[in-house]
């Protein structure tokens, strides 16, 4: 069974900074808007290299928008960024009319996302958001895994002409991907190979589905585990030929079940191949306030989390 070695952990938010910062030096045409949230976005080196390519527009989202599209009509690449609450349900309206119906290449840039926000407790703990974009036409949603992803996916999204909703968090988590790989937009990574069941992850529960299929490795059973990175575009044949291995699967994210990558996965299966699927996810409800782990112990996202979801998974293969 192959393993992955965590080697350090590291917030997903930095894993963006770093990657906005090396597209600072390499792509001109790159500009970046806060609103007023520079250093939790880790923006802090970008507008210190650029200033003169960076926009502080204070505690105005909606207006970061409308800027951000206007700004595309210039041949400029706007990187907009705030807390994932703010990047999407605040400003919906902007979002859906001046930047998804005009198709202007504006990238939502959102951190602070899902329970693991932590104490600030559910007002700002989003767990729609994957939902709400997906469903905007002509959407590209990213959810990274890891600081090196994230950093990646950055410097990938810049090179995609479109809108694109990329979600990352606050947390240190395990940093495990490689530091230079490639990423590819609408494409699967498959990190282990199994035959009894397959694990879809995105985000942060990807390391979590490492850590749940080494323990399943231990009791004899073969999970097969998969990074959905891209939301949308879905990577189908990645999902359909695990699948048709495994002939069950389970899906595991920090977000509502309702709206998000299970949803996704289940409408697959149902056009294409109907089998079993346990969904990991919260069920339908807002968060609260407490420490990242406590959170997704009691609201379920976690490793043991997977291992209960397989095991109910495979006793209806």
């Amino acid at each position: 069974m192959k393993t992955y070695t965590n080697t350090g952990n590291k917030d997903t938010r930095s894993g963006f900074g770093a990657g906005l910062t090396e597209l600072g030096k390499k792509n001109e045409n790159v500009v970046a808007l806060c609103a007023d949230l520079i250093g939790s976005l880790k923006m802090d080196e970008f507008k210190a290299n650029h200033p003169e390519r960076f926009f502080q527009v204070g505690i105005a989202e909606a207006n970061m928008i409308g800027l951000a599209a206007g700004m595309t009509i210039g041949g400029k690449i706007p990187f907009t960024g705030t807390f994932a609450n703010f990047s999407t349900g605040r400003v919906y309206d902007q979002i859906r009319q001046s930047v998804a119906y005009s198709h202007k290449n504006v990238k939502i840039c959102a951190s602070h996302a899902g329970l693991t926000l932590g104490e600030d407790g559910a007002t700002h703990q989003i767990l729609e958001d994957i939902g709400l974009m997906k469903m905007l036409p002509g959407m590209t949603v990213i959810n990274t895994c890891d600081y090196n992803q994230t950093k990646a996916a950055t410097i990938a999204i810049a090179n995609h002409h479109g809108p694109v909703y990329l979600r990352f968090g606050r947390p240190k988590v395990a940093n495990f991907t490689a530091e230079d790989q490639t990423f590819e937009i609408g494409k699967a990574v498959q990190l282990t190979e199994g035959t009894d069941v397959t694990i879809v992850a995105t985000g942060h529960l990807v390391w979590e589905a490492l850590e749940a299929s080494k323990a399943l490795h231990e009791e004899g059973i073969s999970a097969e585990v998969i990074n959905i990175h891209t939301i949308k575009p879905l990577d189908k044949d990645a999902i359909l030929n695990s699948v048709a291995k495994t002939g069950c699967i389970v899906t595991a994210e920090e977000h509502n079940y309702l709206g998000g990558l299970g949803e996704s996965v289940a409408r697959v299966l149902a056009e294409n191949n109907p089998s079993p699927q346990e969904f990991v996810a919260t069920n339908d409800t807002f968060g609260e306030s407490g420490t990242p782990a406590q959170l997704m112990e009691k609201y379920g996202l976690n490793a043991n989390a997977i291992i209960k979801a397989t095991k109910n998974v495979l006793t209806r293969k």
